[in-house]
């Protein structure tokens, strides 16, 4: 399937790209492009692989000419490049837009240009009736690309997406927070225990993709059922694994 392809990871320094990596770097795959703005995880993570089959790209989606240059030979792109921090959007609403929804139809724009054959969109449940800034910019960024899929003909460039629930242990989610707050002997922060969320786990969020990848048509958001719980019965579960 990937055989001498060249992938393309927007926000590829982050949880997501790194799953990505362990999951394709001892396959076939030609090279991955990790598209990013933070040189420092980059330098981490040429560090960490030593691996050629990875190339490192700086550049911000915000820029298009920027991921123009990264784009060139591309065959598909993982686009998971995103503001995703609820209060930071929510402070900052305009960076969400620029980053999430303008970012996104320069992905898109650079994408189809270079011919590249199917872009993947990462997405979120709070996209789904949002109540923040965050999930409002990510509703958004889903019009954009299922708008943008009609555009250009599928033979051409395919472009679908996917919607996560909560991945755990990501980057910047709930659980490594728990977790820091128990070593440090502190109350959790729970501003609601109340509060749903739908759990997914790295690999499922991993498969989710390629499942978009092997199954998707043009336009197609791709929602994978999930499990729900409370935030409170979440941070019960993490004091209890952490006894």
């Amino acid at each position: 399937m990937f055989k001498n392809k060249t992938l393309l990871i927007t926000g590829g320094t982050g949880s997501f790209g790194n799953a990505v990596l362990n999951r394709f770097l001892n396959t076939d795959i030609g090279e991955i492009r990790i598209f990013s703005r933070d040189e420092k995880k980059q330098d981490d993570m040429r560090h960490a692989y030593k691996n050629d089959k990875i190339k490192y790209y700086i550049g911000d989606v915000r820029n298009p000419q920027s991921i123009r240059d990264a784009m060139f030979d591309v065959d598909y792109v993982f686009h998971a490049a995103a503001l995703k921090q609820v209060p930071s959007c929510e402070f900052f609403p305009l960076e969400a837009v620029y980053t999430n929804c303008i970012g996104t139809d320069n992905v898109l724009s650079a994408a189809i240009a270079a011919g590249v054959k199917k872009v993947i969109c990462l997405s979120t449940d709070k996209a789904a009736y949002p109540v923040n800034a965050m999930g409002t910019s990510k509703a958004m960024m889903e019009k954009i690309f299922i708008a943008k899929s009609r555009t250009v003909k599928e033979s051409k460039t395919m472009i679908c997406g996917t919607r996560y629930g909560n991945v755990l242990c990501s980057r910047g989610s709930v659980v490594p927070l728990f977790v820091e707050q128990i070593k440090q002997g502190l109350p959790l922060t729970i501003t609601d225990p109340s509060m749903t969320r739908f759990i997914m786990t790295l690999e499922e969020a991993g498969e989710l993709v390629l499942f978009a990848f092997n199954s998707g048509k043009a336009g197609d958001l791709f929602v994978q059922k999930a499990p729900a719980c409370t935030i409170g019965v979440l941070a019960e579960a993490v004091k209890k694994i952490m006894k």
